[in-house]
């Protein structure tokens, strides 16, 4: 998938399924289907993730420190889920019908 639409597009289409989702489980999906390998590609796609979530397509319902570095040492994790917004757009930019 991915490489021919706009990344917030496809980061959109991820949560279509209603479920929610670490940003750490999001990014590297992102990189992967787009070859953005580096760590600076890793901050931009986690912060089209607060752009969509300051936008109210997603919405923050939890928060944790990151003590493991799992995604990046000492970093504020984030858990999101879809908008009725977000479906809305999501459907508005003809990603699939909702």
């Amino acid at each position: 998938m991915g490489k021919n639409r706009p990344i917030k597009f496809r980061i959109l289409e991820l949560f279509l399924d209603g479920k929610e989702h670490w940003n750490y489980e999001i990014v590297p999906k992102i990189q992967e289907e787009y070859g953005m390998k580096s760590n600076f590609h890793r901050d931009s796609i986690n912060f089209d993730l607060l752009e969509l979530a300051s936008g109210g397509m997603l919405k923050d319902v939890e928060q944790k420190v990151d003590e493991e570095g799992i995604y990046k040492k000492d970093f504020l994790l984030h858990k999101y889920v879809i908008t009725d917004f977000g479906r809305v757009r999501g459907s508005d930019a003809c990603l699939r019908y909702v």
